[in-house]
Formats: structure tokens, sequence, C-alpha cells
């Protein structure tokens, strides 16, 4: 078997390979011999028909068949004797193709680049440290209240954080416009839901009494057709209901799973909730910040085929998350391609830091982190159990601690700086970066 290889760029390559038209004929003889032993012609029996009758009726498909097979198998043996990595399937284009011929054909491929994954020292990373105070608990509880408001009628006139039942018209130039009524509609006042004036009109209303509000829909309003244009609403008040915040009860406590303790009880299963999510945070925080280093320290052109299988997976997940009966494909790729090309280069260099410093998953870790998400439900055992069951699900586990792992082996060489900071700092969302 006769290789060439050129590199077209970077990662592409076009590789000829020829093969000899006696290995050629070796593969059509095999075939055409297993099609003698079951072949059912009229009068022969089976086994005993002359291979010239087979070969005139059947050489032709066995030998597309042989070709076909042959180009497979010396491609993966030529990319193994070249040391080539392939990134993708290959196009192939046949040069010759004929019979007594030997066999030399083209295969276009890309290839996954090499690099040397480095400049941990330059990654800074900010490590934030903080702990769940009792004041960070108690305000915890109130917002566990006002998700739980419930509304009570009252008689008297409206106003901020009561919530209207109400049915309205709206009209542009006296005309109704699409979108612009309802009824028994329910509107928290000050919610900000309602256009700019909306909701102030509604103040000091009582439930049974009508009120015309003339406002303008912002110049940025998501529908065009009525941005910037004004608008006159009647509105008509059906009831009026003030918030309600749930009382620090056994009735309360039993919603979130906790039937016995009383507060102190209850307070501990807050606190350890966010302590979780405290550590969560943190360690989400640190991550992003290696990898963001490793991407910047490391810059890796990538495969088209691995950007473009990536964003299939993301289309599928698009689909998987919205639903809907869209075809995957439909969506654009443009949609997806940066995120999809972050995604291949990370792995790239992770992939890197593991073979560098041969990093293997730690078992106790693994446990440590199926028993603390586990810890999240009523009967953790079983959730436990059931990890330890699910072999797909057991690697994926194995692939977030393997992750973690590569963070640590990074922390220990990166320039990191730790930063006392209160617990609703930590938790807080990440500012994204910004565009250069």
């Amino acid at each position: 078997m006769q290789v060439s290889v050129e590199a077209t760029s970077a990662l592409e390559r076009r590789m000829t390979v020829g093969v000899p038209v006696e290995r050629i004929e070796t593969e059509v003889n095999k075939r055409l011999q297993q099609t003698a032993r079951r072949a059912k012609i009229a009068g022969f029996r089976p086994g005993k028909v002359p291979m010239s009758i087979i070969r005139q009726r059947y050489e032709d498909s066995a030998r597309q068949e042989a070709l076909g097979d042959l180009i497979q198998a010396t491609f993966y043996e030529a990319v193994v004797q070249e040391k080539l990595n392939p990134a993708g399937a290959p196009s192939v284009e046949p040069k010759a193709f004929e019979k007594g011929q030997a066999l030399e054909y083209v295969a276009t491929f890309e290839v996954f680049p090499e690099f040397q994954v480095a400049g941990f020292e330059t990654i800074a990373v900010e490590r934030l440290q903080a702990d769940v105070t009792d004041a960070d608990v108690d305000n915890m509880l109130e917002i566990l209240r006002k998700q739980n408001t419930r509304f009570e009628a009252v008689e008297r006139e409206a106003q901020n954080g009561d919530q209207l039942n109400l049915d309205f018209v709206g009209k542009i130039d006296g005309e109704a416009f699409a979108g612009g009524s309802a009824q028994g509609t329910l509107l928290v006042l000050g919610s900000g839901r309602m256009i700019p004036g909306f909701e102030e009109g509604l103040v000091g209303a009582k439930a049974g009494e009508e009120r015309v509000l003339n406002v303008t829909f912002p110049e940025d309003y998501q529908n065009l057709d009525l941005a910037g244009k004004a608008a006159e609403f009647t509105v008509t008040v059906n009831a009026v209901a003030e918030p309600k915040l749930p009382e620090l009860n056994e009735e309360f406590f039993a919603q979130f799973g906790v039937k016995e303790g009383g507060v102190d009880g209850f307070r501990a299963e807050v606190r350890k909730n966010m302590e979780r999510e405290l550590r969560q945070a943190i360690k989400s925080k640190v991550k992003n910040q290696v990898m963001e280093g490793l991407l910047a320290a490391n810059p890796v052109e990538v495969p088209k085929a691995l950007i473009g299988n990536e964003v299939n997976r993301l289309r599928v997940q698009a689909v998987q998350q919205f639903g809907g009966n869209i075809n995957p494909e439909q969506l654009p790729a443009e949609l997806f391609e940066e995120q999809a090309k972050r995604r291949v280069v990370l792995g790239l260099i992770v992939a890197e830091v593991v073979k560098l410093f041969e990093v293997k998953p730690d078992e106790a870790r693994v446990r440590e982190l199926i028993e603390e998400m586990a810890s999240a439900y009523q009967e953790p055992e079983q959730v436990v159990a059931w990890y330890y069951k699910n072999a797909q699900q057991l690697d994926e586990v194995r692939s977030v601690v393997l992750e973690e792992q590569v963070v640590d082996t990074v922390l220990q060489k990166a320039n990191v700086t730790d930063k006392q900071v209160s617990y609703e700092d930590a938790v807080k969302p990440a500012e994204a970066p910004k565009a250069e």
C-alpha cells in the first residue's frame, strides 16, 4: 500500500492511498467464494454452482462491496502508518477505480491540533471567601416568606404591593388593537409588568371602580407596531387584595419538607442549603476564571468538523430545552458556533492538562459529590444507590470530578488571591465578560 500526505492547511490533510491490485482481487475472490456457498441457482445444488457462473452473475457487486470495504480499511491503516489523528470522517475521491488496476483514492480530512498546554502562571484567579451568617439566614427566611405570599381581598384603596383583578380594553386612535385587552388578569402594583403609567394610574382605585388611563408605549417596545404610540386603556378593577406573608410555623416548614425541629430545625435546614449553594457558587466562579485563563493562554485552532459536531449537539439541546416539533437542523448554525468553538477548544485544552499531569478521577471525591447532591433529597441513600447502579450517570459525575481536579491542578500553578466577601456577593452571578 502506497501512501502520501499533503498538508493543505494547518489542520487539513490530503492523503493519497494506493491499494495493490492483488489485494483487491483477493478481497473480490473471498466474497465470490462466500456467495458460491449459499447461492441458489436453478439446475445446481447449493455449493455446487461453477465459479464461472458465480463470477458472471455476482462479480460486479462483489467488486463494489470489496472496494468500499478496502477504502474504509486502508484509510485507517494509512492514518496509523502516518501517525495522523483524524478529527472527523474523510471526504473520499476515487482516482482509479477500474477492474484489473490498483485502487487509488484521495481522502481529505482534518486532524486534531498538536499543542502543549502552557501559561499556567499567567492565569489570575480571585477566590472568594464567605460565610453564611445569622443575618443571611434571616434574610433568606424573608425571601422564602415573600415567595409564598398569599393575597386576601380588602375593601380599601389599592396601593403598591396589592394584587388587582382587572378587565381592560386598550385603544389607539379610538381603535382597539391586538393584545390590548384582557379579562380577569392579575396584576401586582409596582411589579413593573405593564408599560409606564399603567400601574401608577391604578394606585388609589377601589374594587368596582373604572378608570381611564392615558399612556404611551416606550420607543423601544418589543412590538414595533405599538412602539412610541399613545394609547387609552379603560380599566375595571374587579378586586383588590393585599399581600399576607405566611407565618413561620409547622405548616410553612412542611412545604419545604421539614417536619421536625420547629423554627430552629427549619433555620438549620435553610443554612445547610445556603452553605451548599455558597460552596457551589465559589467553585463555579473559580472554575470559570481558570477556564478563561486557559483559553487566553492557549490559543488553539480547532477542526471545523469538531465545531460542526458540537453545533449539532447544541441544536438538539436547544430543542429539548424549549420543546416544539422543530427539526434541530433548522436552527441556524450561527446561533451556536461561538459557544461550540469555545467548548471544543476547552475540551482539547482540558484533555491536554489531564494527559500532561496524568489526572484520574478520585473515586472518594466522586462519592463525596454524589452524597452532596443526594443530600438535597428526602431519601439521600436511595439517590446514592441510583447513581451507582447507572453507569452513564456515574461516568458523568466522574467527568465533573475530573474537571474539578483539573481546576485544582491549575490553581497550584496559577496566581491566586483570596478575597473575603459577603454571602450575597459570593452567590450572585458573575458578570459576563465585556465584548472587545
